[in-house]
Protein backbone atom coordinates (compact mmCIF):
# COMPACT_ATOMS: atom_id res chain seq x y z
CA UNK A 1 0.00 0.00 0.00
CA UNK A 2 1.42 3.37 -1.06
CA UNK A 3 0.92 6.33 1.27
CA UNK A 4 2.57 9.71 1.76
CA UNK A 5 5.30 10.10 4.35
CA UNK A 6 2.91 12.11 6.52
CA UNK A 7 0.29 9.36 6.31
CA UNK A 8 2.95 6.77 7.12
CA UNK A 9 3.91 8.72 10.23
CA UNK A 10 0.29 8.72 11.44
CA UNK A 11 0.02 4.98 10.82
CA UNK A 12 3.25 4.36 12.73
CA UNK A 13 2.02 6.43 15.67
CA UNK A 14 -1.13 4.30 15.74
CA UNK A 15 1.03 1.14 15.70
CA UNK A 16 2.84 2.44 18.78
CA UNK A 17 -0.46 3.16 20.58
CA UNK A 18 0.26 6.89 20.64
CA UNK A 19 -2.86 8.77 21.72
CA UNK A 20 -1.46 12.24 22.46
CA UNK A 21 1.30 14.31 20.88
CA UNK A 22 2.52 17.74 21.92
CA UNK A 23 3.70 20.18 19.31
CA UNK A 24 3.79 23.45 17.40
CA UNK A 25 3.35 23.75 13.62
CA UNK A 26 5.54 25.38 10.99
CA UNK A 27 6.30 25.29 7.30
CA UNK A 28 8.54 22.22 7.33
CA UNK A 29 5.87 20.08 9.03
CA UNK A 30 2.76 21.58 7.45
CA UNK A 31 2.03 18.35 5.54
CA UNK A 32 2.13 16.40 8.81
CA UNK A 33 -0.21 18.87 10.47
CA UNK A 34 -2.59 18.61 7.54
CA UNK A 35 -2.66 14.84 8.03
CA UNK A 36 -3.23 15.18 11.80
CA UNK A 37 -6.60 16.81 11.04
CA UNK A 38 -7.66 13.63 9.25
CA UNK A 39 -6.40 11.21 11.87
CA UNK A 40 -8.86 9.74 14.34
CA UNK A 41 -8.00 8.74 17.91
CA UNK A 42 -5.04 11.12 18.09
CA UNK A 43 -5.06 14.26 20.22
CA UNK A 44 -2.61 17.00 19.32
CA UNK A 45 -1.87 19.47 22.13
CA UNK A 46 -0.83 22.87 20.78
CA UNK A 47 1.75 24.29 23.19
CA UNK A 48 2.87 27.92 23.08
CA UNK A 49 6.60 27.17 23.05
CA UNK A 50 8.40 24.12 21.68
CA UNK A 51 10.36 23.57 24.90
CA UNK A 52 7.04 23.03 26.64
CA UNK A 53 6.09 20.33 24.10
CA UNK A 54 9.07 18.21 25.12
CA UNK A 55 8.59 18.72 28.87
CA UNK A 56 4.92 17.80 28.48
CA UNK A 57 5.82 14.68 26.49
CA UNK A 58 8.40 13.83 29.16
CA UNK A 59 5.85 13.95 32.01
CA UNK A 60 3.25 12.16 29.90
CA UNK A 61 5.75 9.33 29.43
CA UNK A 62 6.50 9.15 33.15
CA UNK A 63 2.84 8.92 34.16
CA UNK A 64 1.86 6.50 31.38
CA UNK A 65 4.98 4.37 31.61
CA UNK A 66 5.42 4.52 27.83
CA UNK A 67 6.85 6.78 25.13
CA UNK A 68 5.91 10.47 24.95
CA UNK A 69 5.85 12.23 21.57
CA UNK A 70 6.60 15.79 20.46
CA UNK A 71 6.39 17.34 16.99
CA UNK A 72 7.96 20.66 15.94
CA UNK A 73 9.10 22.45 12.83
CA UNK A 74 12.63 23.06 11.57
CA UNK A 75 15.17 25.69 12.61
CA UNK A 76 14.11 27.55 15.77
CA UNK A 77 11.32 25.05 16.36
CA UNK A 78 13.92 22.29 16.53
CA UNK A 79 16.47 24.23 18.59
CA UNK A 80 13.78 25.15 21.13
CA UNK A 81 13.45 21.44 21.97
CA UNK A 82 17.07 20.97 23.04
CA UNK A 83 16.60 21.82 26.73
CA UNK A 84 13.71 19.38 27.04
CA UNK A 85 15.60 16.66 25.20
CA UNK A 86 18.68 17.10 27.39
CA UNK A 87 16.50 16.92 30.51
CA UNK A 88 14.85 13.70 29.32
CA UNK A 89 18.27 12.26 28.46
CA UNK A 90 19.72 12.84 31.91
CA UNK A 91 16.57 11.46 33.58
CA UNK A 92 16.30 8.46 31.20
CA UNK A 93 12.80 9.31 29.99
CA UNK A 94 11.50 7.63 26.81
CA UNK A 95 10.35 10.24 24.29
CA UNK A 96 10.45 10.50 20.51
CA UNK A 97 10.83 14.01 19.09
CA UNK A 98 9.97 14.63 15.43
CA UNK A 99 11.53 17.74 13.91
CA UNK A 100 10.86 19.19 10.50
CA UNK A 101 13.76 19.83 8.13
CA UNK A 102 14.27 21.65 4.83
CA UNK A 103 14.07 19.51 1.66
CA UNK A 104 17.03 17.16 1.23
CA UNK A 105 18.32 19.10 -1.79
CA UNK A 106 18.72 22.21 0.38
CA UNK A 107 20.42 20.56 3.38
CA UNK A 108 23.81 22.19 3.85
CA UNK A 109 22.89 25.31 1.89
CA UNK A 110 21.93 27.47 4.88
CA UNK A 111 18.35 27.45 3.70
CA UNK A 112 15.62 29.34 5.53
CA UNK A 113 15.04 27.74 8.95
CA UNK A 114 17.69 25.09 8.37
CA UNK A 115 19.70 23.83 11.32
CA UNK A 116 21.71 20.65 11.92
CA UNK A 117 19.51 19.42 14.76
CA UNK A 118 20.97 15.91 14.50
CA UNK A 119 24.44 17.31 15.14
CA UNK A 120 23.19 19.60 17.90
CA UNK A 121 21.36 16.84 19.79
CA UNK A 122 23.82 14.00 19.26
CA UNK A 123 25.31 14.41 22.78
CA UNK A 124 21.90 14.49 24.50
CA UNK A 125 19.86 11.82 22.73
CA UNK A 126 19.98 8.07 23.11
CA UNK A 127 19.98 8.01 19.32
CA UNK A 128 18.92 10.32 16.50
CA UNK A 129 18.20 10.12 12.78
CA UNK A 130 18.06 12.25 9.66
CA UNK A 131 15.78 10.47 7.19
CA UNK A 132 17.12 11.20 3.71
CA UNK A 133 15.46 8.39 1.77
CA UNK A 134 11.65 7.95 1.88
CA UNK A 135 11.99 4.16 2.00
CA UNK A 136 13.81 4.48 5.33
CA UNK A 137 11.04 6.50 6.98
CA UNK A 138 8.84 3.72 8.37
CA UNK A 139 11.66 1.44 9.57
CA UNK A 140 13.30 4.46 11.24
CA UNK A 141 10.15 5.42 13.15
CA UNK A 142 9.61 1.88 14.37
CA UNK A 143 13.25 1.55 15.40
CA UNK A 144 13.15 4.90 17.22
CA UNK A 145 10.26 3.84 19.45
CA UNK A 146 12.00 0.53 20.16
CA UNK A 147 15.19 2.30 21.21
CA UNK A 148 13.38 4.90 23.31
CA UNK A 149 11.45 2.41 25.44
CA UNK A 150 13.89 -0.50 25.81
CA UNK A 151 17.05 -0.93 27.87
CA UNK A 152 17.87 2.29 29.68
CA UNK A 153 15.11 4.51 28.27
CA UNK A 154 15.86 7.85 26.69
CA UNK A 155 14.98 10.44 24.05
CA UNK A 156 15.25 9.71 20.33
CA UNK A 157 15.02 12.41 17.65
CA UNK A 158 13.94 11.94 14.03
CA UNK A 159 14.64 14.79 11.60
CA UNK A 160 12.17 14.78 8.71
CA UNK A 161 13.01 16.67 5.49
CA UNK A 162 9.94 18.18 3.90
CA UNK A 163 10.29 16.23 0.64
CA UNK A 164 10.52 12.91 2.52
CA UNK A 165 7.27 13.71 4.34
CA UNK A 166 5.58 14.50 1.02
CA UNK A 167 6.96 11.47 -0.89
CA UNK A 168 5.02 8.27 -1.53
CA UNK A 169 6.28 5.30 0.47
CA UNK A 170 5.40 1.63 0.71
CA UNK A 171 3.58 0.85 3.95
CA UNK A 172 4.17 -2.65 5.27
CA UNK A 173 2.68 -4.17 8.39
CA UNK A 174 4.97 -3.98 11.42
CA UNK A 175 7.41 -6.74 12.30
CA UNK A 176 9.39 -7.17 15.54
CA UNK A 177 12.33 -4.77 15.58
CA UNK A 178 15.67 -6.57 15.54
CA UNK A 179 18.94 -4.66 15.88
CA UNK A 180 22.17 -6.62 15.72
CA UNK A 181 24.20 -4.11 17.73
CA UNK A 182 21.57 -3.18 20.32
CA UNK A 183 20.56 -5.90 22.75
CA UNK A 184 20.04 -4.70 26.33
CA UNK A 185 20.61 -7.22 29.10
CA UNK A 186 17.42 -7.73 31.10
CA UNK A 187 18.14 -10.91 33.03
CA UNK A 188 20.74 -10.83 35.82
CA UNK A 189 23.61 -13.31 36.01
CA UNK A 190 22.61 -15.97 38.59
CA UNK A 191 26.12 -16.02 40.03
CA UNK A 192 26.06 -12.28 40.69
CA UNK A 193 22.63 -12.54 42.30
CA UNK A 194 23.93 -15.24 44.62
CA UNK A 195 27.00 -13.15 45.52
CA UNK A 196 24.78 -10.18 46.30
CA UNK A 197 22.34 -12.17 48.42
CA UNK A 198 25.12 -13.81 50.43
CA UNK A 199 26.66 -10.40 51.06
CA UNK A 200 23.29 -9.14 52.30
CA UNK A 201 23.01 -12.06 54.74
CA UNK A 202 26.36 -11.08 56.28
CA UNK A 203 25.65 -7.35 56.54
CA UNK A 204 24.77 -5.84 59.90
CA UNK A 205 24.20 -2.27 58.65
CA UNK A 206 22.79 -2.53 55.12
CA UNK A 207 21.05 0.27 53.20
CA UNK A 208 19.02 0.22 49.99
CA UNK A 209 19.85 3.27 47.86
CA UNK A 210 17.31 3.45 45.03
CA UNK A 211 17.00 5.71 42.01
CA UNK A 212 14.77 6.38 39.05
CA UNK A 213 15.54 2.99 37.52
CA UNK A 214 13.28 1.35 40.09
CA UNK A 215 10.36 3.43 38.79
CA UNK A 216 11.24 3.16 35.11
CA UNK A 217 11.40 -0.65 35.35
CA UNK A 218 8.26 -0.88 37.53
CA UNK A 219 10.28 -2.63 40.23
CA UNK A 220 8.69 -0.84 43.19
CA UNK A 221 6.63 -3.80 44.43
CA UNK A 222 9.57 -6.20 44.24
CA UNK A 223 11.84 -3.70 45.98
CA UNK A 224 9.30 -3.07 48.74
CA UNK A 225 8.89 -6.81 49.29
CA UNK A 226 12.66 -7.31 49.50
CA UNK A 227 13.22 -4.42 51.89
CA UNK A 228 10.51 -5.57 54.29
CA UNK A 229 11.58 -9.19 54.05
CA UNK A 230 15.14 -8.27 55.06
CA UNK A 231 14.36 -5.37 57.42
CA UNK A 232 16.64 -3.09 55.40
CA UNK A 233 16.05 0.70 55.44
CA UNK A 234 15.62 2.51 52.13
CA UNK A 235 16.80 5.91 50.95
CA UNK A 236 15.83 7.41 47.61
CA UNK A 237 17.31 9.83 45.13
CA UNK A 238 15.20 12.72 43.86
CA UNK A 239 14.28 10.58 40.84
CA UNK A 240 13.60 7.55 43.03
CA UNK A 241 10.90 9.16 45.19
CA UNK A 242 7.84 6.93 45.07
CA UNK A 243 9.89 3.84 44.26
CA UNK A 244 9.42 2.86 47.91
CA UNK A 245 6.53 4.09 50.10
CA UNK A 246 7.61 7.39 51.66
CA UNK A 247 5.53 6.78 54.80
CA UNK A 248 6.88 3.26 55.41
CA UNK A 249 8.80 2.89 58.69
CA UNK A 250 11.81 1.69 56.68
CA UNK A 251 11.83 4.82 54.51
CA UNK A 252 14.56 7.38 55.25
CA UNK A 253 13.44 9.79 52.56
CA UNK A 254 15.88 11.42 50.18
CA UNK A 255 19.64 11.37 50.58
CA UNK A 256 22.34 13.71 49.32
CA UNK A 257 22.81 17.47 49.23
CA UNK A 258 19.34 18.24 50.61
CA UNK A 259 18.59 14.78 51.93
CA UNK A 260 17.63 13.91 55.46
CA UNK A 261 20.24 13.85 58.21
CA UNK A 262 19.46 10.24 59.04
CA UNK A 263 19.64 9.03 55.42
CA UNK A 264 23.06 10.59 54.92
CA UNK A 265 24.32 9.29 58.26
CA UNK A 266 23.01 5.81 57.53
CA UNK A 267 24.80 5.67 54.18
CA UNK A 268 28.01 6.98 55.76
CA UNK A 269 27.94 4.30 58.49
CA UNK A 270 26.61 1.40 56.44
CA UNK A 271 28.60 -1.78 55.85
CA UNK A 272 26.66 -2.69 52.69
CA UNK A 273 25.10 -0.28 50.18
CA UNK A 274 22.69 -1.84 47.69
CA UNK A 275 22.25 0.60 44.80
CA UNK A 276 19.26 -0.16 42.59
CA UNK A 277 18.69 1.87 39.43
CA UNK A 278 20.78 4.80 40.66
CA UNK A 279 23.90 6.35 39.15
CA UNK A 280 25.82 7.86 42.08
CA UNK A 281 25.19 11.44 41.02
CA UNK A 282 27.36 14.15 42.58
CA UNK A 283 24.33 15.59 44.39
CA UNK A 284 24.00 12.23 46.14
CA UNK A 285 27.61 11.37 46.89
CA UNK A 286 29.11 14.70 47.91
CA UNK A 287 32.86 14.19 48.26
CA UNK A 288 33.46 10.83 46.59
CA UNK A 289 36.25 9.65 48.90
CA UNK A 290 34.00 10.15 51.93
CA UNK A 291 30.90 8.48 50.46
CA UNK A 292 29.96 5.22 52.24
CA UNK A 293 33.63 4.69 53.17
CA UNK A 294 33.10 1.44 55.09
CA UNK A 295 30.54 -0.13 52.80
CA UNK A 296 30.74 -2.92 50.32
CA UNK A 297 28.68 -1.83 47.30
CA UNK A 298 26.23 -3.81 45.17
CA UNK A 299 25.06 -1.96 42.04
CA UNK A 300 22.11 -3.07 39.90
CA UNK A 301 21.66 -1.18 36.63
CA UNK A 302 20.61 -2.00 33.08
CA UNK A 303 23.23 0.37 31.69
CA UNK A 304 26.69 -1.23 32.04
CA UNK A 305 28.40 2.12 31.47
CA UNK A 306 26.85 3.46 34.69
CA UNK A 307 28.43 0.79 36.86
CA UNK A 308 31.69 1.88 38.52
CA UNK A 309 31.50 5.12 36.51
CA UNK A 310 31.53 7.44 39.53
CA UNK A 311 32.01 5.04 42.45
CA UNK A 312 33.81 1.70 42.26
CA UNK A 313 31.47 -1.15 43.17
CA UNK A 314 32.18 -4.63 44.53
CA UNK A 315 29.29 -6.64 43.07
CA UNK A 316 28.02 -5.34 39.71
CA UNK A 317 24.74 -6.68 38.35
CA UNK A 318 23.89 -5.63 34.80
CA UNK A 319 20.15 -6.21 34.46
CA UNK A 320 16.71 -4.67 34.48
CA UNK A 321 15.94 -3.65 38.09
CA UNK A 322 12.64 -5.50 38.19
CA UNK A 323 14.18 -8.75 36.98
CA UNK A 324 17.17 -8.46 39.31
CA UNK A 325 15.19 -7.64 42.46
CA UNK A 326 12.68 -10.40 41.63
CA UNK A 327 15.61 -12.82 41.31
CA UNK A 328 16.89 -11.73 44.73
CA UNK A 329 13.46 -12.26 46.28
CA UNK A 330 13.35 -15.70 44.73
CA UNK A 331 16.83 -16.55 46.03
CA UNK A 332 15.90 -15.65 49.60
CA UNK A 333 12.61 -17.56 49.34
CA UNK A 334 14.55 -20.69 48.34
CA UNK A 335 17.57 -20.28 50.60
CA UNK A 336 17.94 -22.54 53.62
CA UNK A 337 20.39 -20.01 55.08
CA UNK A 338 17.80 -17.25 55.26
CA UNK A 339 15.88 -16.91 58.51
CA UNK A 340 13.66 -13.83 58.42
CA UNK A 341 13.42 -13.56 62.18
CA UNK A 342 17.16 -13.92 62.68
CA UNK A 343 17.89 -11.28 60.04
CA UNK A 344 15.39 -8.88 61.61
CA UNK A 345 17.02 -9.43 65.01
CA UNK A 346 20.48 -8.80 63.54
CA UNK A 347 19.33 -5.54 61.92
CA UNK A 348 17.40 -4.28 64.96
CA UNK A 349 20.36 -2.38 66.50
CA UNK A 350 21.00 -0.73 63.12
CA UNK A 351 17.39 0.40 62.80
CA UNK A 352 17.51 1.69 66.37
CA UNK A 353 20.63 3.73 65.53
CA UNK A 354 18.83 5.26 62.54
CA UNK A 355 15.84 6.04 64.76
CA UNK A 356 18.15 7.88 67.16
CA UNK A 357 19.54 9.98 64.29
CA UNK A 358 15.98 10.71 63.17
CA UNK A 359 14.90 11.71 66.68
CA UNK A 360 17.98 13.91 67.03
CA UNK A 361 17.57 15.74 63.72
CA UNK A 362 14.12 15.18 62.21
CA UNK A 363 13.13 16.88 59.01
CA UNK A 364 11.42 20.07 60.13
CA UNK A 365 11.39 23.86 60.24
CA UNK A 366 10.78 26.74 62.63
CA UNK A 367 7.20 27.93 62.46
CA UNK A 368 6.29 31.63 62.65
CA UNK A 369 2.89 32.94 63.68
CA UNK A 370 2.32 35.49 60.94
CA UNK A 371 4.62 34.27 58.17
CA UNK A 372 3.91 31.43 55.74
CA UNK A 373 6.66 28.83 55.70
CA UNK A 374 7.01 27.02 52.36
CA UNK A 375 7.37 23.66 54.09
CA UNK A 376 3.98 24.24 55.72
CA UNK A 377 2.42 24.81 52.30
CA UNK A 378 3.80 21.53 50.95
CA UNK A 379 2.68 19.68 54.08
CA UNK A 380 -0.82 21.08 53.64
CA UNK A 381 -0.84 20.05 49.97
CA UNK A 382 0.07 16.51 51.04
CA UNK A 383 -2.54 16.47 53.79
CA UNK A 384 -5.41 17.85 51.71
CA UNK A 385 -4.69 15.59 48.72
CA UNK A 386 -4.05 12.61 51.04
CA UNK A 387 -0.79 12.13 49.19
CA UNK A 388 -2.62 11.07 46.04
CA UNK A 389 -1.88 14.00 43.72
CA UNK A 390 0.50 13.93 40.79
CA UNK A 391 3.20 16.45 41.70
CA UNK A 392 5.42 18.28 39.26
CA UNK A 393 7.99 20.87 40.24
CA UNK A 394 10.07 23.60 38.82
CA UNK A 395 13.72 23.66 39.95
CA UNK A 396 15.29 25.20 43.02
CA UNK A 397 14.03 25.54 46.56
CA UNK A 398 10.47 24.67 45.53
CA UNK A 399 11.73 21.36 44.14
CA UNK A 400 13.60 20.44 47.31
CA UNK A 401 10.76 21.39 49.66
CA UNK A 402 8.42 19.26 47.55
CA UNK A 403 10.83 16.32 47.74
CA UNK A 404 11.23 16.68 51.49
CA UNK A 405 7.68 17.33 52.66
CA UNK A 406 5.35 15.65 50.14
CA UNK A 407 5.59 11.93 50.89
CA UNK A 408 5.23 9.77 47.80
CA UNK A 409 3.87 6.27 48.43
CA UNK A 410 3.43 5.31 44.80
CA UNK A 411 5.67 5.48 41.73
CA UNK A 412 5.01 7.77 38.76
CA UNK A 413 3.59 10.41 41.09
CA UNK A 414 6.51 12.85 41.07
CA UNK A 415 7.75 14.56 37.91
CA UNK A 416 10.79 16.80 38.15
CA UNK A 417 13.87 17.68 36.11
CA UNK A 418 16.46 15.87 38.18
CA UNK A 419 19.68 15.66 36.18
CA UNK A 420 19.52 18.88 34.17
CA UNK A 421 17.55 20.96 36.68
CA UNK A 422 15.39 22.91 34.23
CA UNK A 423 13.58 25.99 35.51
CA UNK A 424 10.31 26.03 33.61
CA UNK A 425 9.89 22.24 33.55
CA UNK A 426 7.07 21.92 36.06
CA UNK A 427 4.15 23.70 34.43
CA UNK A 428 4.30 22.08 30.97
CA UNK A 429 5.05 18.80 32.76
CA UNK A 430 1.83 19.28 34.74
CA UNK A 431 -0.08 19.63 31.47
CA UNK A 432 1.52 16.44 30.15
CA UNK A 433 0.71 14.62 33.40
CA UNK A 434 -2.92 15.83 33.27
CA UNK A 435 -3.29 14.65 29.66
CA UNK A 436 -1.98 11.24 30.75
CA UNK A 437 -4.27 11.06 33.79
CA UNK A 438 -7.33 13.27 33.24
CA UNK A 439 -9.04 12.12 36.44
CA UNK A 440 -6.08 12.80 38.75
CA UNK A 441 -5.28 15.98 40.67
CA UNK A 442 -2.11 17.51 39.25
CA UNK A 443 -0.16 20.18 41.14
CA UNK A 444 2.91 22.10 40.00
CA UNK A 445 4.93 23.27 43.00
CA UNK A 446 6.78 26.32 41.68
CA UNK A 447 8.88 29.31 42.56
CA UNK A 448 8.01 32.83 41.46
CA UNK A 449 11.14 32.89 39.30
CA UNK A 450 10.85 29.51 37.60
CA UNK A 451 7.13 29.67 36.88
CA UNK A 452 7.75 32.62 34.57
CA UNK A 453 10.01 30.52 32.34
CA UNK A 454 6.99 28.87 30.67
CA UNK A 455 4.07 30.89 32.02
CA UNK A 456 2.64 31.19 28.49
CA UNK A 457 1.42 27.60 28.79
CA UNK A 458 -1.52 28.91 30.79
CA UNK A 459 -3.12 29.26 27.36
CA UNK A 460 -2.43 25.59 26.58
CA UNK A 461 -3.84 24.39 29.90
CA UNK A 462 -6.99 26.45 29.38
CA UNK A 463 -7.47 25.37 25.76
CA UNK A 464 -7.27 21.66 26.56
CA UNK A 465 -9.23 21.86 29.82
CA UNK A 466 -6.32 20.72 31.98
CA UNK A 467 -7.37 21.91 35.45
CA UNK A 468 -3.83 21.83 36.85
CA UNK A 469 -3.08 23.68 40.07
CA UNK A 470 0.04 25.82 40.42
CA UNK A 471 1.32 26.44 43.94
CA UNK A 472 3.79 29.33 43.73
CA UNK A 473 6.10 29.63 46.74
CA UNK A 474 6.62 33.34 46.26
CA UNK A 475 9.61 34.93 48.00
CA UNK A 476 10.56 37.53 45.37
CA UNK A 477 13.92 35.83 44.95
CA UNK A 478 15.65 33.29 42.80
CA UNK A 479 15.65 31.39 46.06
CA UNK A 480 18.24 28.64 45.71
CA UNK A 481 20.91 30.89 44.25
CA UNK A 482 20.08 33.50 46.90
CA UNK A 483 20.60 30.84 49.60
CA UNK A 484 24.07 30.09 48.26
CA UNK A 485 24.85 33.81 48.15
CA UNK A 486 23.71 34.13 51.75
CA UNK A 487 25.85 31.24 52.96
CA UNK A 488 28.97 31.55 50.83
CA UNK A 489 29.05 35.08 49.34
CA UNK A 490 28.42 37.28 52.41
CA UNK A 491 24.81 37.98 51.38
CA UNK A 492 25.80 39.72 48.16
CA UNK A 493 22.53 39.06 46.36
CA UNK A 494 23.75 39.64 42.85
CA UNK A 495 20.80 39.58 40.43
CA UNK A 496 18.70 37.19 42.50
CA UNK A 497 16.19 39.75 43.79
CA UNK A 498 13.01 39.82 41.71
CA UNK A 499 12.04 43.44 42.36
CA UNK A 500 9.49 43.60 39.57
CA UNK A 501 7.09 40.68 39.78
CA UNK A 502 3.71 40.15 38.15
CA UNK A 503 0.52 39.99 40.10
CA UNK A 504 -0.05 36.27 39.66
CA UNK A 505 -3.73 36.53 40.57
CA UNK A 506 -4.37 39.05 37.81
CA UNK A 507 -2.14 37.09 35.42
CA UNK A 508 -4.24 33.99 35.97
CA UNK A 509 -7.40 35.97 35.31
CA UNK A 510 -5.94 37.37 32.08
CA UNK A 511 -5.73 33.80 30.74
CA UNK A 512 -9.20 32.88 31.97
CA UNK A 513 -7.80 30.90 34.90
CA UNK A 514 -8.40 31.44 38.61
CA UNK A 515 -5.98 33.29 40.86
CA UNK A 516 -5.84 32.95 44.65
CA UNK A 517 -3.45 34.42 47.20
CA UNK A 518 -2.43 33.61 50.77
CA UNK A 519 -0.33 36.03 52.83
CA UNK A 520 -0.58 34.43 56.29
CA UNK A 521 -0.63 30.84 57.59
CA UNK A 522 -4.35 30.82 58.39
CA UNK A 523 -5.14 31.44 54.70
CA UNK A 524 -3.12 28.51 53.33
CA UNK A 525 -5.63 25.73 53.91
CA UNK A 526 -8.69 27.66 52.62
CA UNK A 527 -6.80 28.62 49.46
CA UNK A 528 -5.75 25.02 48.78
CA UNK A 529 -9.26 23.70 49.44
CA UNK A 530 -10.78 26.26 47.06
CA UNK A 531 -8.20 25.44 44.39
CA UNK A 532 -8.83 21.70 44.65
CA UNK A 533 -12.58 22.28 44.38
CA UNK A 534 -12.25 24.49 41.28
CA UNK A 535 -12.66 22.91 37.85
CA UNK A 536 -10.20 25.23 36.15
CA UNK A 537 -6.53 26.08 36.07
CA UNK A 538 -5.69 27.72 39.40
CA UNK A 539 -2.65 29.74 40.44
CA UNK A 540 -2.17 29.76 44.22
CA UNK A 541 0.20 32.60 45.13
CA UNK A 542 1.67 31.85 48.57
CA UNK A 543 3.65 34.83 49.87
CA UNK A 544 6.26 32.98 51.93
CA UNK A 545 9.10 33.81 54.30
CA UNK A 546 11.53 35.68 52.05
CA UNK A 547 14.84 34.23 53.22
CA UNK A 548 13.79 30.72 54.20
CA UNK A 549 16.45 28.16 53.28
CA UNK A 550 16.41 24.50 52.32
CA UNK A 551 17.99 22.38 55.05
CA UNK A 552 19.74 20.05 55.62
CA UNK A 553 22.32 21.17 53.09
CA UNK A 554 25.67 19.68 52.16
CA UNK A 555 27.97 22.44 50.85
CA UNK A 556 29.66 21.76 47.51
CA UNK A 557 32.82 19.69 47.88
CA UNK A 558 31.95 18.50 51.38
CA UNK A 559 31.15 15.01 52.64
CA UNK A 560 27.48 14.16 53.10
CA UNK A 561 28.10 13.95 56.86
CA UNK A 562 29.10 17.65 56.89
CA UNK A 563 25.55 18.95 56.76
CA UNK A 564 24.32 22.44 57.57
CA UNK A 565 21.23 21.82 59.67
CA UNK A 566 19.85 25.34 60.16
Amino acid sequence: MKVTGAQALMKCLKEQNVEVIFGFPGGAVIDIYDEIMRTEDLTHVLVRHEQAAVHAADAYARVKGDVGVALVTSGPGATNTVTGIASAYLDSIPIVVFTGQVPTALIGNDAFQEVDIVGITRPCTKHNYLVKDPKDLIPTIREAFHIARTGRPGPVLIDLPKDVVAAMVEYNEPQPVKMRTYRPTYEPHPGQIEKACKAILKAKKPVFYIGGGVILSNANEELTELSRKLSIPVTMTLMGLGGFPGTDPLSMGMLGMHGTYYANMAVAHSDLLIAVGARFDDRVTGRIDAFAPGAKIIHIDIDPTSISKNVTVDIPIVADCKHAVAAMNSWFNRSKDFDRGAVAEMHAPWLEMIKEWKDKHPLGYAEEKDVIKPQFVVQKLHELTQGNALITTEVGQNQMWAAQFYHFNKPRSFMTSGGLGVMGYGFPAAIGAQMAAPDRTVIDIAGDGSIQMNIQELATARQYHCPVKIAILNNNYLGMVRQWQELFYDKRYSNTTLDTAPDFVLLAQAYGAVGLRATKPSEVEPVIKEALATDNVVIMDFVISREEGVYPMVPAGKATTEMLLV
